[in-house]
């Protein structure tokens, strides 16, 4: 009955399923005696099988889940990673694409592990792919519980789960080893059928190893018993030297899954997110009691349409649901529409004021002081957050007891909402694992540190230890993270630096004055900042994710007036003569944020060949497309022929009227539409295609059977 009720998805979290041990077990198996690399027949009975399975209802714990567990009976079969998902924060994923699903095969869990077809063979390694809070380990204990009770993947008769975090602990480990932490319920691992297809291992969350996995220069070890470092032993089990006949099952965010070579994977799945009836289901759900709350909330976040892009993925939904419930249940009725809740930053400063408060729906109200509360936080950012801004700039998200020590983090000290609800812990053998449980809660913490000390540091924050050049004021420490941000090319700090600049906000000031910000402080700032972004945004004209991300930026800074001009110049089809590098940066932004673009982009009369190069990546998920008049020849036809043939392409419509279209540029067209299936309409009158780029288009036909209507 809380706004806070139910668990965040991401870093395994989540309430887990309960499990019902009384399946069916046969009562004889026949088995393979795993011994110094000899295969022998060996029978076992049930209790052993039975140890195995309490031994994992342990693991996966016995609370009831309350996440809808719907979506993970199927996962996306894919053939591989998007340049988008192999490169970009994944935050950044969801905006550019709004937060549609993929229409890739579905694969029902229950043959997750076998065959395709009768002339396929079953996958040894198979790599499950999502971004951050979608699911991952959800479906891992979900698959486990499944097979617990004899429902799927029957052929498995050991299931062994582990997870990168558990491995993190260990400098060294042999195979024998990691099948003992997998299964240490089992006390003769002899027993376990390591030389058969019979036994599934299962490694969760490749992108929380401390690790990267090194394919070109592992050693090749064959020795189940021989000790070797981690990484090494991971990618020998992988290559198969190490388990050849074990299958493997590796769960990752899509940039950590670059790490492993693609022909070593047999088999690629991704966890789907949320659609638009799972989200009201859920927000239904958060808020049973109060159903005029959860569609106040749905209605406010269907108004934004990159907060509803990014409830996509559960974690972000119960946050944002938590921010937007707590806000109009104390707002005035109705709210007046400039003070809801609109960016990021507005969204996760509302959700930590809830858990320092202890102030939320249901809760009684309890009389607390300001006083300790205040310095509460105070401790927080400058432990907490110093804690995960230099482990955010290192890429490390996993951290030790020593890792606290360091940073001045007093675990003690923090109020036991963050630390049972952002900062989680795990016990290993040989010690305690931290770990935040939301990436992005890393990345507020880290903005929230940042901007406390930028006030009074002398040296760039970015060295964490030695001298480097000063670096005096406030907004030089600003514009060094902002370039900082640039320089990243896999945009690992685009949502820190959003949270950054967030906090220099008039509506993020109120929800956060008292506490650490200062009241009205950033009237100070504002238009500093803001010029700041606008200089680099006048630089250069080739759009990339970093300068939609400083569009963004100036999103959370509510300075909205360039997209604002530049969204009324497309309605007014005024667009002409006005792209200029910012401008152009702001196209791309309003094209991923606008429903009406989303619907039709009308960009006639303004676009150059390089000016269309760079807006590649945004006009890939609009639906209907005006390139009217702006003198395109066959070199752009190249362009938009990469477009159509991309297995994410969303366009139906195409208008290419008046351009300079000759018979390369109808042939290009021509073989993208072999593979395209979402268009349905294509306009080329006024061009000159001439009959052979005409034939091209007719001979498409006969193998696209989508395209409705050819001008």
């Amino acid at each position: 009955n809380t706004l806070l009720q139910l668990m965040i998805p991401g870093r395994s979290c989540l309430p887990s399923v309960a499990y019902q041990t009384n399946a069916p077990i046969p009562d004889m198996i026949f088995l393979n005696l795993w011994s110094l690399g000899h295969s022998l027949p060996f029978f076992f009975t049930e209790p052993m099988v039975q140890r195995h399975i309490e031994g994992l209802q342990t693991w996966c714990g016995a609370n009831p889940e309350l996440i809808p567990l719907e979506r993970l009976t199927d996962v996306l079969l894919v053939e591989g990673l998007s340049d988008l998902q192999q490169k970009q924060h994944d935050f950044i994923q969801i905006e550019t694409t709004n937060g549609l699903r993929n229409i890739s095969k579905k694969i029902p869990l229950e043959k997750l592990f076998l065959p395709l077809s009768k002339f396929n063979r079953p996958p040894r390694v198979l790599v499950t792919i999502g971004v951050a809070g979608i699911g991952k380990s959800t479906l891992v204990k979900f698959f486990v519980h499944a097979w617990a009770k004899r429902e799927i993947s029957k052929n498995f008769m050991f299931v062994l789960p582990l997870t990168f975090r558990e491995l993190n602990a260990y400098e060294k480990l042999s195979a024998e080893k990691l099948v003992r932490l997998a299964a240490p319920h089992l006390m003769d691992l002899s027993l376990l059928p390591m030389s058969s297809a019979r036994t599934l291992l299962i490694l969760d969350g490749l992108d929380e190893f401390k690790t990267l996995l090194d394919f070109s220069n592992a050693t090749v070890c064959i020795d189940p018993q021989k000790e070797t470092q981690v990484d090494s032993l991971i990618t020998n089990i992988i290559r198969g030297h190490l388990l050849p006949k074990v299958s493997i099952w590796i769960t990752s965010r899509p940039t950590a899954t670059t790490q492993i070579p693609g022909g070593l994977v047999d088999r690629l799945t991704e966890v789907q997110g949320f659609g638009d009836t799972e989200i009201k289901n859920y927000l239904d759900h958060m808020f049973s009691e109060n159903q005029s709350l959860a569609d106040g909330v749905m209605q406010h976040l269907k108004n934004n349409r990159s907060l509803y892009a990014l409830c996509t993925v559960p974690a972000f939904c119960c946050i944002c649901g938590s921010s937007m419930g707590y806000f109009l249940t104390r707002a005035d009725h109705p709210p007046e529409t400039s003070a809801v809740p609109k960016t990021l930053s507005e969204i996760y400063s509302y959700y930590f004021k809830i858990l320092l408060c202890g102030d939320w729906q249901g809760k009684q109200k309890e009389v607390l002081r300001i006083e300790p509360m205040v310095n509460n936080y105070k401790k927080m950012t400058n432990g907490l957050g110093r804690l995960a801004f230099y482990s955010l700039i290192k890429r490390k998200y996993m951290f030790f007891e020593q890792d606290m020590k360091t940073y001045g983090v007093d675990l003690s000290s923090l109020h036991f909402s963050l630390t049972s609800r952002i900062l989680l812990k795990e016990e290993t053998p040989f010690s305690s694992i931290y770990y935040f449980s939301h990436l992005t809660f890393q990345e507020y913490l880290a903005a929230t540190y940042y901007y406390s000390v930028a006030k009074r540091a002398l040296f760039d924050l970015f060295v964490e230890s030695g001298m480097s050049w000063p670096k005096l004021g406030f907004v030089n420490h600003i514009k060094n993270a902002i370039q900082r941000s640039l320089q990243s090319e896999d945009g690992h700090l685009d949502i820190f630096i959003r949270f950054l600049v967030g906090l220099l906000s008039s509506q993020v000031n109120k929800v956060l004055s008292d506490w650490f910000l200062v009241r009205d402080e950033h009237h100070s700032y504002w238009s500093h900042v803001v010029g700041l972004f606008q200089n680099f945004l006048g630089v250069d004209q080739v759009v990339s994710c970093r300068t939609v991300n400083l569009m963004r930026c100036l999103h959370e800074l509510q300075h909205t007036e360039v997209a604002a001009n530049i969204e009324e110049a497309m309605k007014t089809e005024n667009l002409a003569g006005t792209l200029t590098p910012m401008n152009c940066s702001a196209l791309a932004y309003v094209l991923q944020t606008s429903e009406a673009c989303v619907e039709e982009a009308n960009l006639s009369n303004c676009l150059t060949y390089r000016i269309l190069q760079s807006l590649l990546s945004q006009i890939l998920y609009c639906r209907s497309l005006r390139l009217d008049c702006n003198q395109l020849k066959d070199t752009a036809m190249d362009l938009l022929s990469s477009v159509l043939s991309g297995k994410d392409c969303q366009i139906q419509r195409i208008s290419l009227a008046e351009n300079q279209i000759g018979t390369k540029g109808a042939k290009a067209l021509a073989k993208s539409l072999m593979v395209n299936r979402s268009l349905l309409v294509l306009d080329l009158r006024g061009n000159t295609i001439g009959p052979s780029g005409a034939k091209a288009l007719a001979d498409s036909l006969k193998n696209n059977q989508h395209l409705l209507l050819l001008k």
